[in-house]
């Protein structure tokens, strides 16, 4: 071989070895891109995520969400059912409470009315001073309740017992109840109640059957 030729590299040699330089130069420069994409992405992402919420992914969801207007109605339905169910338990207790309070306070003149008038004959000596008034059964929570008006027109005390009986449609009596009011000064008026524990949705009517005063 010639000097020159010992001194240069072949051409060939030379192509490959700048074509390797390029593409490393080349990859480099890529990477360092990729990079910086990925930081900049990255605080873009973190902005934005402080600023508006990332909705929920709804693909792990059964069926679909409600609409604004049938979870509203679904609310007023539920409310509606609750009103109803306490107004109804409200109107119970209502006619428990009514009941009670009513027959604590008349329960020992009722239980000598009843003794009383278990040796009258007849109707006994005291109708024209006894008459009935209906009572309405928005005040009394459904119950059928005739106040008793009783009034003392003699001219000294007396007591008053006085029977009540509850006849069906075939004026068949299905019930009788006993009120009184004892010590009534002349002139003095008592208002007991005859309250009846059928069912409100019998029709019956009331009629007094026998008042004695004694």
């Amino acid at each position: 071989m010639s000097a020159g030729s010992h001194g240069k590299k072949p051409a060939s040699r030379r192509r490959r070895s700048t074509t390797a330089v390029l593409a490393l130069l080349a990859a480099t420069t890529s990477a360092a891109a990729l990079v910086s994409c990925s930081t900049d992405s990255g605080n873009d992402s973190s902005s934005s995520a402080s600023q508006s919420p990332t909705p929920p992914d709804t693909g792990s969801f059964s069926g679909t969400p409600p609409s604004a207007m049938a979870s509203a109605a679904e609310s007023a339905l539920a409310s509606a059912r609750a009103a109803s169910s306490a107004a109804a338990s409200s109107a119970s207790a209502r006619a428990s409470e009514f009941e009670a309070s009513v027959s604590a306070e008349v329960e020992r003149a009722n239980a000598a009315a009843a003794k009383e008038l278990k040796n009258v004959d007849g109707q006994g000596n005291a109708m024209a001073d006894v008459a009935l008034t209906g009572k309405p059964r928005s005040q009394t929570g459904g119950l059928l309740a005739l106040v008793v008006n009783i009034t003392n027109r003699t001219d000294h005390k007396a007591s008053y017992a006085v029977q009540v009986d509850f006849k069906d449609s075939d004026g068949k009596v299905v019930e009788t109840r006993y009120v009184g009011a004892e010590n009534l000064d002349p002139g003095e008026r008592a208002q007991p109640l005859a309250i009846s524990r059928k069912p409100p949705e019998m029709k019956l009517t009331a009629k007094i059957a026998k008042a004695q005063r004694y």
